[in-house]
Formats: structure tokens, C-alpha cells, sequence
């Protein structure tokens, strides 16, 4: 695995699940290993529907969760995502919100430079990834 360059970017990820689904990064993992084909996890910390924060790719290694962008950024998943109509959904719980907030805190603390946005929010993405609008949630929270 490639080690990342430098952080310019944290990107936020939903794992676009049910919220009834409650997964962690190992099942994240056999999916991307088992099913993609990839050497690992893509994102390189997961937040459980508990608040959970899991590792997963090591975090000085180019993860695998937004192209183009890899070598320059962290990927944050969020369990969730999904609605019951198969549209993206901002289905998250408090815990998660508290733990993501805890952790963007925290890697902004060690990479201040790293602009923190969400998966759609970086060019040519034509998701919804991750079912909510990470620049007015971080506004929001930084008030």
C-alpha cells in the first residue's frame, strides 16, 4: 500500500446502509477485500450507529474512497445513509454526530491545513455521499 502524500482533504463517507443495519469496519472491509478486490478497507475510520469509532485503513496510507483524491485525503464513514426508498438519507444518530464531531476535531488538530468536506462536495463526484451538506454541518457546530 502507498503511503498518503499529505492531507489536503478530510472526506466525509456514508456506508449507504439501512439505518437497521448496524455494521463496523471489518464488515466494510470484507466487502471492499472480499467483493472489490481491494487490499483493504477503503476509509480509513468508520463510526459505528453507537458512536463506535473504528479504525480502518492505516491512517498513514493512501486510502481508497474518493478518486482522484486517495493519496490526499482521510475518508470518514458514517454507518447509514440509506432510506427505506433506496435514496440517500440522513438517518445518522446523536451518537454519531457527537463522535464525528470529536473527530474531525481531532484531525484537524493534527492536519490544520486539510480542507473537511463531503464525498460529493469534491469535483466531478456525482453522489449524494454522504446524505447530508458536511460544509453548513460544520458551520453549524463551529459557531
Amino acid at each position: 500500500m502507498k503511503p498518503r502524500s499529505k492531507t489536503e482533504y478530510i472526506v466525509i463517507h456514508c456506508a449507504d446502509t439501512y439505518e437497521t443495519m448496524d455494521i463496523g469496519a471489518d464488515d466494510i472491509r470484507k466487502w471492499h477485500v472480499e467483493e472489490r478486490g481491494w487490499s483493504d478497507i477503503g476509509y480509513h475510520k468508520v463510526i459505528r450507529r453507537d458512536g463506535t469509532v473504528e479504525s480502518g485503513r492505516d491512517i498513514g496510507v493512501s486510502g481508497a474512497h474518493a478518486a482522484g483524491y486517495n493519496s490526499v485525503s482521510i475518508g470518514v464513514c458514517l454507518v447509514g445513509g440509506r432510506g427505506q426508498d433506496d435514496e440517500a438519507e440522513d438517518n445518522f444518530t446523536p451518537q454519531q454526530w457527537e463522535s464525528l464531531e470529536e473527530l474531525v476535531d481531532q484531525l484537524q488538530a493534527s492536519y490544520p491545513d486539510a480542507e473537511v468536506l463531503g464525498h460529493r462536495d469534491l469535483p466531478d463526484v456525482q453522489k449524494q455521499c454522504p446524505a447530508f451538506d458536511v460544509r453548513s454541518w460544520l458551520f453549524a457546530i463551529q459557531q
